[in-house]
């Protein structure tokens, strides 16, 4: 697994690294069970302090996607595969929003609208 950060982004370091843990687990790169690498081993290769990857795996943890285990660190739940599956109907919304020339700004604006605010079952 190979996690990726922008030093020049404005988003905080931590949310990138969980960002990135959680694009590996929609495109299916992690598995439930897969263990992820040792916080401090991630925070050597990025040059970021330890602490900020524990701010990363604690977040992926409240979140249901990782589970902190004593001895075993960081592992991937089953909610990886929750999000490889909603990965595959995104990209068909997305082709539909495209097909229908919806710019994908109002795209993200609606689904996060909805998800934020419907409380109202799919039809």
């Amino acid at each position: 697994m190979l996690v990726r950060i922008d030093p020049e982004s404005d988003a905080p370091l931590f949310a990138q690294i969980a960002a990135s843990v959680r694009a590996d687990a929609a495109a299916g790169r992690v598995q439930p069970g897969d263990r992820l690498p040792a916080a401090r081993e991630i925070a050597s290769a990025l040059g970021v302090n330890v602490h900020t990857v524990l701010r990363a795996y604690q977040d992926l943890r409240d979140e249901g996607l990782v589970e902190l285990r004593r001895g075993r660190g960081a592992v991937i739940t089953a909610q990886a595969e929750t999000l490889e599956s909603l990965r595959h109907d995104i990209h068909d919304l997305v082709a539909r929003a495209r097909a229908a020339g919806l710019p994908p700004d109002a795209l993200a604006a609606l689904v996060k609208e909805i998800a934020t605010h419907d409380d109202r079952s799919p039809r």
